[in-house]
């Protein structure tokens, strides 16, 4: 372990993939109802086309390579309140605009620092003629996910995953940053607004923002309008969307918050399971997203061969939902005040209408709405999350110029000079 940053490459042992073959050549599949699709999880026919794929014909050594290649990775030890100290692995690459804008990017479940990839060349892009702005970014593995050490203390919740982040941000000299993150990350980039908004973190943005339903007592205005005027068609289809994920897709929810040691030892032991677990929340989860075999695989085997193993992702359930944080009213009671923007998809896990956004959030300066993707925006609609956070911190942006002397509109490190809007 080191305090400086280190760098890092993945390196997968022949063990691993060693072991990894023995257990897929041992699978035994379940059984399966006639014509029962995906009513009742992941098809066998699929699953069965993945395994077939991984034992003969996928390459890791192929997918580890270029995953070396296109992010930048290094590890560094952060000391967690309460935690002692964590090996963190992270993605960092600078922009070659010198005073770009710091970003940290926090992914989720079931995601990880491989969220980043599509996103990050189009982040740290220099624009010539100065339209847009450039960012240096960060994304971190939350701890227990990929490369990074697992938590060994009980109580590693939301609060603790921010600190991780936001330490990391100033052990990097980046003393004032924005944020971006979806599923976790935005509780994780929430409560880095909320701790240490102001004097660090200048801006905040999510693509998976939730909203509160107003009621009488509550806003009573908002609930006399709502009264007399219909829900438009993409609030109802927002609506249909989410008691859909409520009534069908939340059981992972329940076990990975009760009792998460116990789901553990199934995706530990078993590859397979763990590919079923995950697969059926990569297509579930997102807007037809066309997933190739084999870029499911890799997504699985980050979590196949990560650091911790694959059972330690699942304890942030637990440990919000028995935090503070979980609380009745906790998430109205404790907002941010530093600049929010939203990136709005339709078939997010919970897409309700805009306007609850206003009794749930302080101070919302921007908001992208879009016709198409779902819960994966980094993977599935790059181009569209980028162009979000260039317009809200662009120069016509309503966060221009927010993180003092780190517009993105100066002279690259290569002298090109970059046009100030």
């Amino acid at each position: 372990m080191s305090s400086t940053e280190v760098p890092f490459k993945i390196s997968v042992s022949d063990d691993q993939l060693d072991l990894l073959r023995k257990k897929l050549d041992l699978v035994t599949f379940p059984d399966e109802l006639e014509n029962a699709g995906w009513r009742y999880g992941a098809p066998l026919s699929d699953i069965k086309r993945l395994v077939a794929r991984w034992k003969d014909g996928y390459e890791w050594r192929a997918e580890e390579a270029k995953l070396n290649e296109e992010l930048p990775q290094f590890t560094r030890d952060i000391e967690v309140k309460g935690h002692g100290t964590l090996n963190i692995h992270y993605v960092h690459k600078k922009s070659e605009v010198e005073n770009a804008i710091p970003l940290l990017f926090v992914h989720g479940w079931p995601g990880s620092f491989i969220e980043v990839r599509k996103i990050l060349p189009l982040l740290v892009q220099a624009s010539p003629n100065g339209k847009f702005p450039s960012f240096h970014v960060v994304a971190f593995s939350l701890p227990g996910y990929g490369f990074s050490e697992a938590p060994r203390k009980p109580g590693f919740a939301i609060e603790q995953h921010a600190e991780v982040g936001h330490k990391l941000m100033l052990a990097l000299g980046y003393n004032e940053y924005v944020t971006q993150g979806g599923d976790w990350g935005s509780a994780i980039t929430r409560k880095i607004a909320l701790k240490y908004g102001g004097k660090y973190s200048k801006a905040w943005h999510t693509n998976m923002a939730s909203g509160v339903r107003p009621t009488f007592t509550s806003h009573p205005i908002s609930y006399l309008q709502y009264l007399v005027r219909p829900f438009t068609a993409e609030d109802k289809a927002g609506y249909e969307r989410t008691m859909w994920f409520q009534q069908e897709g939340r059981g992972y929810f329940m076990e990975q918050s009760t009792q998460p040691q116990t789901l553990g030892y199934s995706l530990a032991d078993s590859p397979v399971g763990l590919l079923a677990w995950i697969y059926e929340k990569l297509v579930n989860w997102t807007d037809g997203y066309p997933w190739t075999d084999d870029e499911v695989l890799t997504w699985i085997s980050i979590y196949q061969f990560s650091r911790a193993g694959p059972a330690a992702n699942t304890r942030i359930y637990f440990e919000y939902m028995h935090s503070k944080d979980a609380a009745p009213g906790a998430l109205a009671a404790g907002m941010p005040t530093i600049p929010m923007g939203v990136s709005r998809f339709p078939k997010e896990l919970a897409v309700l209408p805009k306007s609850w956004m206003s009794h749930t959030y302080n101070n919302i300066v921007f908001v992208g709405e879009h016709a198409s993707g779902g819960h994966f925006a980094a993977h599935e609609k790059p181009e569209l999350l980028v162009g979000d956070l260039r317009k809200m911190f662009g120069k016509k942006g309503p966060v221009y110029g927010v993180v003092t002397g780190k517009t993105g509109y100066v002279r690259s490190k290569r002298g090109a000079e970059r046009a100030k809007l």
